[in-house]
């Protein structure tokens, strides 16, 4: 529960994941939709009734692809998508959204926004060769500032929404009437304008879940809670920007908040029945594929360079082997920093380390380096070099390469300055994100066995496990693949949301579990009726 501003991830820069991806050449590149033949619209509702669909849950459920909310993905939500098809059995062909009105969307993926210069940055789009997530400028209709945009406000009835899908918040936020509560705003972490919009001024009289179960559903889907790790993830598991929320009870446990939520659904009308998922491992997103461990490329000559460069430091460790330290060998070899031709690993702080500074200390003052040296020493004190079991979040990609000092080109980050904690996820980290997603998915499966009724239960992480295995799949004669490839990929350029072809692969997975559980036979998905994420433009 941070302020917006706290899961805002900087895209743009001199490593971004698209430029390490080959795009993937296909015959026909996309299909050809003049001539297919309609889906068959018909099928039975079986033991549900899909007669109103209300949805609740986080970006991906509000709609979000490219790093944005936007005017058609949203049209093109998994919510939505879900609805046309609910529609052949006896739902509803209205599914009501609250329009962000805005054709580019506001990128909650990048700050500042807007920028210095006041131009405000939307979805990402690839372009350039290599191709580069690049942000458009947007106008000022999804701009989160009710005061300079007015349009940004949700006018309508929550009582006539279908999707409470809110992009950025954690289970938790669903929950407490804070999250809509415009005095907030700036000053209390748990505020969101996304789900403000929807009843400013925000008094902080109502909830995310309050207005759902008030909507008079017949049947939802709840998607929710993806982001307690996520974020947290997103951000290099700094807790200060984007807490891991912990299993265990209320009031700020995931079990606890897991079961308020959807038994408020259940409560709130005897007949109403829904589909709950799990949540697929985050690691195989391009998010967190696209910036390898060594993407630092050197030549001979300036790795030679480097490494004089930090000749005097590893000397300083070689120091620390012999008295009155004595450390293993292996152990102060594995701090040294060593660059050569070819691709290399990033200089990092490693908070897990060893803190080197009272060894430092304790040299200076015998005399072994002088103070300037030591000063010198300060950014190196927990320092190491990337290893294939770390992890940079895509977020890394705008800082790697750039420099600390703009007047000095010496300052490199991730080569001479050491790439900050946040943007990288170390072993331990890892593990214990794994850890509270796989806690996080037993609590999903709990609910769903307790209300089998009532409770469809979507396995969202093993289909996806399955099709990271498999590598690509074939559905209605086209091939996709679990990347941002176009125009095979299911993933939009943000590397995180899926783009329409992605949300509807979703869809399938979720309507799958509804027919298996209640008896349904709600059709299936056309993939090929939606579209991927387009070539890169020049």
């Amino acid at each position: 529960m941070k302020k917006l501003q706290y899961i805002l991830l900087a895209l743009s820069g001199f490593l971004c994941y698209a430029c390490e991806q080959e795009l993937v050449e296909t015959t026909p590149a996309d299909p050809d939709l003049t001539n297919i033949t309609p889906d068959p619209c018909e099928g039975s509702a079986g033991s549900a009734n899909f007669a109103k669909f209300v949805s609740i849950g986080n970006s991906f459920v509000a709609g979000v692809q490219a790093g944005a909310l936007f005017n058609d993905g949203q049209t093109n939500s998994l919510p939505a998508i879900m609805n046309n098809q609910f529609a052949c059995v006896g739902g509803s062909s209205t599914f009501n959204q609250p329009s962000i009105n805005s054709a580019l969307g506001f990128n909650i993926f990048i700050t500042p926004n807007p920028t210095p210069s006041g131009a405000v940055l939307g979805r990402l789009l690839l372009q350039g060769t290599p191709p580069r997530p690049t942000p458009q400028i947007s106008d000022n209709g999804a701009l989160p500032n009710p005061v300079v945009n007015p349009a940004f406000l949700y006018t309508g009835s929550k009582a006539e929404l279908n999707n409470f899908g809110v992009q950025a918040i954690v289970l938790g936020q669903a929950l407490i009437p804070q999250t809509g509560n415009w005095a907030g705003a700036g000053v209390d972490p748990r505020f969101n304008p996304f789900y403000g919009r929807l009843a400013y001024p925000g008094t902080g009289t109502s909830t995310i879940i309050g207005d759902a179960a008030a909507a008079g559903g017949t049947f939802f889907m709840f998607w929710l809670g993806l982001d307690d790790f996520f974020l947290h993830a997103a951000f290099g598991a700094d807790a200060t920007k984007a807490p891991l929320t912990a299993p265990g009870p209320l009031p700020n446990g995931f079990d606890g908040q897991y079961a308020a939520a959807v038994g408020s659904l259940l409560a709130s009308n005897p007949e109403l029945k829904g589909v709950v998922g799990n949540f697929p491992n985050i690691f195989a997103m391009p998010h967190f594929t696209s910036v390898t461990w060594n993407p630092v490329p050197l030549d001979a000559a300036t790795a030679t360079v480097v490494n004089t460069s930090y000749a005097g430091y590893n000397q300083v460790l070689d120091a620390l082997k012999g008295p009155p330290f004595n450390y293993a060998a292996a152990d102060v070899d594995a701090r040294k920093i060593l660059f050569a031709a070819g691709n290399n690993a990033v200089v990092i702080v490693d908070e897990t380390l060893n803190d080197y500074g009272d060894e430092f200390d304790i040299l200076e003052g015998a005399g072994a380096i002088s103070p300037a040296q030591r000063a010198a020493l300060v950014p190196y004190e927990q320092v190491r070099q990337t290893k294939s079991t770390d992890i940079m979040p895509l977020g890394a990609g705008a800082v790697l390469g750039t420099l600390a000092d703009p007047n000095n080109p010496l300052t490199v980050i991730g080569v001479a300055v050491p790439l900050a904690d946040q943007y990288v996820l170390i072993p331990s980290e890892i593990a214990a994100i794994e850890s509270a997603r796989t806690s996080f998915n037993a609590t999903v499966k709990t609910m769903a066995d307790a209300n089998t009724s009532r409770l469809a239960f979507a396995d969202v992480n093993k289909a996806f496990s399955d099709f990271v295995t498999a590598k690509a799949m074939v559905s209605n004669n086209i091939t996709i693949t679990p990347n941002i490839n176009p125009p095979t990929g299911i993933y939009s350029e943000d590397g995180a949301h899926p783009n329409t072809r992605g949300y509807a692969f979703i869809a399938n997975v979720f309507i799958g579990a509804i027919n298996e559980r209640f008896g349904s036979t709600v059709p299936l998905v056309n993939l090929s009726k939606y579209s991927a994420t387009g070539l890169p433009l020049p």
